[in-house]
């Protein structure tokens, strides 16, 4: 269903301005530090003032947007298949899974092991069957590849089982060079790649305010060559950043629009998102909290705070503290991922797959999250309002102590109206009871193996995928 839901603005306009403003400042008065002598360099030519012996660039507010205006306000992140390709700035939400964890839950054993390339393949498998996950990013880190190949075998593995977008985080420069070869490779040509490019990057500046050699170095890389990207500040309240809700969302901003614009100067209308991974920590004990009440207020005030530049954002929902696919994931995942969605987020990463503060992904937990998804879905195609969606002819033809059953107008109107869900029982308590008492972790469980088992051969074409293992011999089998 197609978003119609009129995104609300949780936050008063003139306190999201406020916000702005307070970021702005700490461009002008603060700066960020750049870990990188070349960047210095080309910043200064473009007019903006350097301390280079402190590294600090501080960005004057017409500087700023002039630079940001370059940004496109629209672009697609393309799907290898056509069908599944994800429009930025076009109105619509989108949800992901999230990535980079190192533990998975095992619901066959009960307990948790180390990640292993072939969950990257199996969760790319996943995410290719669950349709309200509008793309892959790279859900785990293989303990079991070498770390100089880590990204040349994730997305591998990606590409080979989903034809959605692949988005991944990547640690360094030649882990890019490794992803950019490869999908240039599948894609006929990197001119090609260029111009649909079917995988994206994820980079993270370190808060506060500071942006590494190896953050700058995959930015400059993804922008001049056409790859989308994110650059994604996550700062913690409290520890990374002020304790203040609004005092993180100031620092959060600054260090956003500061790679945005870095993502400007280094190629002019790169394609790339706001990024938003704003969170807390439960400072009584002081316990990472990514699933905290507060992260999804942040996150949905970070979408009013983009949409002042036009700008797609990449913000996050979705996270929980649970250990288990248990009743607190659902309440802290269902909660944030329907806030941030109704406030018109572009992309919602890591709603769909994470336990344990964003450290576990579990299999059935993909597969629950997309349900969750559905409904939210549901929700912002609204209500539809017609003549022949008020009925008025229909209730006039049943008339008093009639019933609607079996009248064309139900049979016209019953799949389009109603989100029906895979999991969730709906049946009486004898029927429940005769099917052995089903619940939804249960049936995601059922579901999960049916997914596997049917989609793991791989979906590139068998002469690629032996053009490729000659060309990457560093590949390794699962």
């Amino acid at each position: 269903m197609e978003n119609k839901f009129p995104f609300s603005s949780l936050f008063r306009p003139e306190d999201i301005k406020q916000i702005d403003h307070a970021g702005r400042r700490i461009l002008e008065r603060v700066g960020v530090k750049i870990h990188c002598k070349f960047s210095l360099e080309l910043l200064e030519k473009t007019g903006v003032q350097i301390d280079n012996n402190t590294q600090i660039a501080r960005f004057e507010t017409g500087w700023l947007d002039d630079t940001l205006a370059q940004a496109p306000s629209q672009f697609v992140l393309y799907s290898r298949d056509g069908v599944n390709d994800v429009h930025m700035g076009t109105g619509r939400v989108n949800f992901s899974n999230g990535g980079r964890v190192f533990r998975i839950l095992d619901m066959g054993t009960g307990g948790y092991r180390l990640t292993m390339l072939r969950d990257v393949a199996n969760t790319a498998a996943l995410v290719n069957q669950l349709d309200n996950i509008r793309l892959y990013i790279i859900s785990c880190q293989a303990h079991d590849i070498e770390p100089p190949y880590y990204h040349l075998n994730n997305f591998y593995y990606a590409l080979n089982h989903t034809t959605k977008h692949v988005m991944g985080g990547c640690d360094n420069l030649e882990g890019v060079r490794q992803m950019w070869e490869l999908a240039g490779f599948v894609a006929g040509g990197k001119e090609n790649l260029s111009q649909k490019p079917f995988v994206s990057v994820i980079t993270n500046p370190i808060s506060p305010l500071t942006f590494g050699y190896d953050t700058l170095d995959i930015l400059k890389f993804c922008c001049e060559n056409g790859i989308p990207v994110t650059c994604a500040p996550a700062p913690i309240s409290g520890t990374t950043a002020p304790a203040t809700l609004a005092g993180t969302l100031s620092q959060m901003h600054a260090e956003a629009l500061a790679g945005v614009a870095m993502a400007q100067v280094y190629a002019p209308g790169a394609r790339v998102l706001y990024g938003a991974v704003p969170s807390t920590m439960d400072l009584r004990n002081m316990e990472y909290t990514m699933g905290s009440v507060e992260m999804a207020l942040m996150n949905a005030a970070a979408v009013q705070l983009a949409k002042l530049y036009h700008l797609p954002i990449y913000a996050s929902a979705g996270v929980t503290e649970a250990k288990r696919p248990d009743i607190q994931a659902g309440c802290e995942k269902s909660l944030s991922s329907l806030m941030v969605a109704m406030s018109g987020a572009d992309l919602i990463h890591l709603a769909a797959g994470m336990l344990d503060s964003g450290n576990s992904i579990s299999y059935e937990q993909y597969v629950i999250d997309n349900e969750i998804i559905g409904m939210i879905y549901r929700i912002l195609s609204g209500i539809r309002v017609s003549t022949e969606t008020l009925g008025s002819d229909v209730i006039e033809q049943v008339g008093p102590g009639g019933n609607y059953v079996m009248v064309d107008h139900t049979v016209e109107h019953m799949m389009e109206e109603f989100f029906y869900p895979d999991l969730a029982v709906r049946c009486n308590f004898d029927i429940w009871e005769q099917r052995g008492r089903p619940n939804m972790l249960s049936r995601a469980k059922e579901r999960v193996e049916k997914i596997l088992t049917e989609n793991m051969d791989g979906l590139l074409d068998p002469e690629l995928i032996s053009g490729i293992k000659v060309r990457f011999p560093e590949i390794q089998n699962i």
